[in-house]
C-alpha cells in the first residue's frame, strides 16, 4: 500500500510539472505569436529578403545660359549571387569574355560564398544588356550611373569629378556634394532558405530621388574663349601653366577661371603621355598637382598689378595727392639696400599719375614709406588680405604675409610694389574688384541657383558682401589712374579702340630669384567709368620676353575684343566717327 501511494505521488508530481512545463510552452508560444510576433515577422523577412540597391542619378551642372557641364551616364553593375549559380564554368567564362577580364579574376568571385558579389562596376550599358540577354542563373545586372562630361576639359578644374561610388573628389562636384547627390533607392526580392530567389514573388522597390541641378555664374561661350586664348599665349611662349579668370566686379559672379594644362573629366586618373610615376606614390601626388587648380590653390607674389591696392590706401590715407610730384633717378635707397625702378636710367620728375602709367617703383616706395608700416598692414586688413575670398570652390590658399612685427623699412619698401609676400590670384583679382566697384568686398562665387528636374527654381543662393572698403571717391579715383594706365602708359597693350578699359601690368619674378623665372601678369576691367567685367591674366614661367604689359595685356585685349561685345557692353564712337556713320 505505501508503495502504491508513493508511486502515485511520484505520478502526481511528474504530471504537475509536465502540465506547468506545458502551460509555460504554450503561454511563452501565445506571447510569441500574439505580442512578439511583429519582431519575429520581421526578422524572418530579413532572413529572406536580399537588398540591392537602385543608385540615384546625381543632378547636372548646368552654366548660366543652361548649356549642361556635368550630366549623368547609364552604366551597368554585374554581380553573382552564389547560392543561385546553376552552371558556374558558364558564368565564368561568358563574364571574363564581355567584362574583358581575367578567368581567375572572375573565378574567384563566382566560387566565393557570399550573398552577393559584384564582379564589375562602370560597364558600358551595351556590354550590360548583352550579358542580361544570357539570362545566366546567379548573375544579376543593376543599371547605375556614371559622371559625364561633355566638354571633356573644359573647366576640369572648377567642375571636378566624382569617385567610383559617385561621389564629389574636388571642385564644384565636392563643393556642393549635398545639392547634387541624391537619395539612393533599394530593390528587395524574397529568397528560400538557400539563398535562391522565389519565382512569382513581387518584388518591393523604394525608387532612387535624383540629385537637384546645380546653375552656375559661369557662361560656357566665354569660358571656351578665354581657355583657346590661354592655350595660344601658353604654346607661343613655351609657359609652364596660364591662368585666365573673369569677374562681374560689382557682385562676384565668376564668368570664367582657366588653369591650363587642364586634365580630361571623363579620364581623371590618367597622367598626361608626356609624364610617368615611378611608383603608386609618386603618381598620386603627380595627379594631385595635375588636379590643382591654381587661380585658388596656390599663392605668388603679385609685382606691380598690387600698385593698385597701394595706390588705394594711400589716396584713402592722405599721404598722396594726384599732383604730389617724385624724382626717380632708377633706383631708391631703403636703409642699407639699393632698391631699383624697372627702368635703369629712371624716369626723372614725375607726378603721381605719371607714376603709376609709368609702374615706378621708386614712386610706390616713397608714398608707403610715408604711409608707414603699422597703417599699411591696417589696410591690408580693412581691404580683406589677410583672410580668405571664401569663393566657392575647396582648398583655397591664404596669404603669405609677414607678422606686423617682422616688418621693417626693407620689407615696407618691397611690399608696396607687390614683393616679399604672397597671395592667390582670386584673392588679387576680388580686391582690386572692392577698389574699383564704389568700395565695397565681393564674394568671388560659382554657386547661383540650385534647380529641381523640372528646372524650377528651389533656391537662389546669396553671398555676402561688405561696404566702406574704401570710400566712393578713392574709388573713383583709382577708375580713373588705371583707365589712364592703359591709354597712356604700361598697359596700352590691352587698349580696344571704342572702349574705355583700366588696369595694371606686373612682371614678377618667382622664389628663388637665382633660377629667374618670371610671372607676367595683367588685370584689367571694362568699362572703366562703370565696371562690368574684371579680368586677369597669369603666366608662368614664359621663355623670351616676360614683361606683363607686352605679353599678359594682349591676352586680356583678345578676349575683351570678343568678350565685350558678347556681353552687350557696346563701344563707344568718337565725334569722327559718329560724322562717319
Amino acid at each position: 500500500m505505501k508503495n502504491k501511494t508513493y508511486n502515485k505521488k511520484k505520478i502526481l508530481v511528474v504530471f504537475s510539472a509536465a502540465c506547468i512545463l506545458i502551460m509555460g510552452l504554450a503561454a511563452r508560444l501565445v506571447y510569441l505569436m500574439v505580442f512578439d510576433a511583429e519582431y519575429y515577422q520581421k526578422k524572418a523577412e530579413a532572413l529572406h529578403e536580399r537588398e540591392r540597391e537602385i543608385k540615384a542619378a546625381r543632378g547636372e551642372i548646368v552654366d548660366r545660359n543652361g548649356t549642361v557641364l556635368a550630366t549623368n551616364k547609364t552604366v551597368c553593375t554585374i554581380s553573382v549571387i552564389h547560392s543561385q549559380i546553376k552552371d558556374p564554368e558558364k558564368v565564368i567564362e561568358i563574364l571574363a569574355r564581355e567584362l574583358e577580364l581575367e578567368e581567375g579574376e572572375v573565378r574567384k568571385r563566382v566560387e566565393k560564398v557570399s550573398s552577393m558579389e559584384k564582379v564589375k562596376t562602370n560597364v558600358e550599358k551595351s556590354v550590360g544588356d548583352r550579358i542580361r540577354a544570357y539570362d545566366l542563373a546567379g548573375v544579376k545586372v543593376d543599371e547605375d550611373y556614371r559622371r559625364y562630361y561633355p566638354y571633356d576639359e573644359i573647366a576640369s578644374k572648377v567642375l571636378g569629378f566624382t569617385g567610383g561610388d559617385n561621389q564629389g573628389i574636388i571642385g564644384l562636384e565636392v563643393k556642393y556634394e549635398d545639392v547634387l547627390k541624391g537619395t539612393n533607392g533599394t530593390i528587395l526580392t524574397m529568397t528560400d532558405a538557400r539563398g535562391i530567389e522565389l519565382e512569382g514573388m513581387a518584388e518591393d522597390r523604394i525608387e532612387p530621388v535624383a540629385g537637384n541641378t546645380l546653375k552656375i555664374t559661369m557662361d560656357y561661350n566665354i569660358q571656351s574663349f578665354c581657355e583657346q586664348a590661354a592655350w595660344k599665349v601658353m604654346e607661343e611662349k613655351q609657359a609652364d601653366a596660364v591662368s585666365v579668370m573673369l569677374m562681374n566686379p560689382q557682385n562676384g559672379e565668376i564668368l570664367a577661371m582657366v588653369n591650363v594644362p587642364e586634365f580630361h573629366l571623363n579620364d581623371p586618373f590618367t597622367l598626361p603621355e608626356d609624364v610617368n610615376a615611378a611608383n603608386e606614390e609618386e603618381k598620386q601626388d603627380l595627379l594631385n598637382q595635375m588636379w590643382r587648380n591654381g587661380c585658388i590653390n596656390d599663392t605668388y607674389e603679385p609685382g606691380s598689378t598690387f600698385k593698385i591696392i597701394t595706390s588705394a590706401a594711400c589716396l584713402e590715407e592722405g599721404v598722396v595727392t594726384l599732383n604730389d610730384t617724385f624724382s626717380c633717378p632708377g633706383y631708391k635707397i631703403v636703409e642699407d639696400r639699393k632698391i631699383r625702378c624697372h627702368k635703369v636710367g629712371g624716369h626723372g620728375t614725375e607726378t603721381f599719375v605719371q607714376g603709376i602709367q609709368n609702374s615706378c617703383n621708386p614712386v610706390f616706395m616713397e608714398i608707403g614709406l610715408r604711409l608707414g608700416a603699422d597703417r599699411f598692414y591696417d589696410y591690408f586688413s580693412q581691404f580683406g588680405l589677410l583672410g580668405m575670398t571664401n569663393v566657392d570652390l575647396p582648398g583655397e590658399a591664404g596669404t603669405i604675409m609677414h607678422k606686423r612685427e617682422d616688418i621693417g623699412t626693407v620689407e615696407l619698401a618691397t611690399m608696396t610694389f607687390g614683393q616679399s609676400f604672397q597671395i592667390t590670384p582670386i584673392q588679387m583679382l576680388t580686391t582690386v574688384s572692392s577698389m574699383i566697384n564704389g568700395g565695397r568686398r565681393v564674394t568671388p562665387h560659382f554657386g547661383m541657383e540650385v534647380l529641381n528636374g523640372d528646372g524650377e527654381v528651389l533656391e537662389r543662393l546669396s553671398w555676402e558682401e561688405k561696404s566702406g572698403i574704401v570710400s566712393e571717391e578713392t574709388s573713383a579715383t583709382m577708375r580713373g589712374l588705371l583707365e589712364s594706365v592703359v591709354a597712356e602708359g604700361s598697359g596700352s597693350n590691352a587698349y580696344i579702340e571704342g572702349y574705355r578699359i583700366g588696369g595694371k601690368t606686373a612682371t614678377s619674378q618667382t622664389l628663388p630669384r637665382s633660377a629667374n623665372r618670371y610671372i607676367a601678369s595683367f588685370i584689367g576691367f571694362a568699362p572703366a567709368d562703370d565696371p562690368q567685367v574684371i579680368g586677369m591674366v597669369v603666366i608662368h614661367d614664359p621663355q623670351g620676353i616676360y614683361y606683363g604689359g607686352t605679353i599678359a595685356a594682349p591676352v586680356l585685349r583678345s578676349i575683351y575684343d570678343n568678350v565685350l561685345p558678347y556681353l552687350g557692353i557696346e563701344r563707344e564712337l568718337d565725334a569722327s566717327q559718329l560724322e562717319k556713320e
